[in-house]
């Protein structure tokens, strides 16, 4: 898949997802076999560009590229500005945000609540496609509710704009992410548009991804919640995609593995009050349908240093490795 002047290695895309794809986890995904990875979105108020978060999420220092960057507001000037002071911070491709459904998002109209706005959607896409001399590419919901699914319009407003790839997640902004995605819609988006359409939601196994991609004609998938804990889904999914034959699940060592070098990269990029906390959820994902882990979780919560974390860990997965255990996925620990 191309995007811009940007040749992804396979059609295996990140989803931005706030308080998750940050720099440690984008790398770790991308050494884990996504072919992208999309930052968690950066508000467009000029006013927070000072601030320690917005800092921390504009540092791209060592990541591969390309470098994607999510940027939400709802003020077309504001959001050409936003876009040029993420490039001039190593931004390779500017994402705009017009999917995200959380309430104090669409409060100001940002995120998908600009999806009941058409002209604001062209006037904001046109502002920051002529901002900037680099991709932009665009995600969005089908629509603002099921009486209003207008995906359609938006994407051919877009594609019309200079857009140069489209992200669907299936649903409107209304079903939040209950229910199921709606696949049909992202197939008609697809037909509808001759950009890059890149298909998301519920894509939690290899054979979902082939699915996905087979029904809806889309260019590329975009995984989000089926990636937490889990960022060797891509290598799954890819190897899968290529062969029709499944990897081995993960032994328990590796997932051990992979865990403590996240930590560390979580707790040097953040420090270690953030980073302790920032790395609960992390390890809650990571431990999620093993054996014994709701306890272990559980005291997880309550420790407040980086080496009080990393000796549960290593105590934790020794007690598992000495008991020969093996991941074993179920449907839950997918979803």
């Amino acid at each position: 898949m191309q995007i811009g002047p940007y040749k992804l290695k396979n059609n295996l895309v990140v989803a931005p997802m706030a308080g998750v794809t940050d720099r440690p986890f984008r790398q770790l995904c991308k050494l884990m076999g996504a072919g992208m990875a999309v930052s968690e979105m950066v508000a467009s108020n000029s006013l927070l560009w000072g601030s320690e978060k917005t800092r921390r999420r504009a540092n791209h220092d060592g990541e591969v590229d390309p470098i994607s960057v999510q940027i939400a507001g709802a003020d077309p000037q504001m959001m050409a500005d936003a876009a040029r002071y993420n490039v001039d911070e190593g931004a390779q491709i500017i994402d705009i945000n017009m999917g995200c459904p959380a309430k104090k998002v669409c409060n100001v109209m940002a995120g998908s609540a600009l999806l009941q706005n058409e002209p604001l959607v062209k006037r904001i896409v046109e502002a920051v496609v002529n901002a900037v001399n680099v991709p932009v590419t665009l995600k969005i919901r089908t629509g603002w509710d099921r009486s209003n699914r207008n995906a359609i319009a938006v994407a051919r407003i877009a594609e019309s704009a200079g857009i140069q790839s489209l992200a669907v997640h299936g649903r409107t902004r209304a079903c939040g992410y209950s229910g199921d995605a709606e696949y049909d819609t992202i197939a008609a988006v697809k037909a509808a548009v001759n950009i890059p359409v890149i298909a998301n939601g519920d894509i939690t196994t290899p054979e979902k991804a082939r699915h996905v991609l087979a029904y809806t004609g889309a260019d590329a998938v975009m995984i989000g919640r089926a990636a937490q804990g889990r960022p060797w889904i891509f290598r799954e999914i890819e190897h899968y995609l290529k062969t029709g034959t499944y990897l081995p699940a993960p032994e328990v060592s590796e997932i051990h593995r992979v865990l403590v070098a996240h930590l560390h990269d979580l707790y040097a990029f953040y420090g270690e009050q953030t980073g302790v906390r920032i790395a609960r959820k992390h390890i809650s994902w990571y431990t999620k349908g093993l054996a014994g882990s709701a306890s272990f979780r559980h005291a997880m919560n309550q420790l407040q240093t980086c080496a009080e974390q990393l000796d549960a860990v290593n105590t934790f997965f020794s007690e598992l490795a000495s008991h020969g255990q093996r991941l074993t996925y179920v449907e839950e620990l997918a979803a």
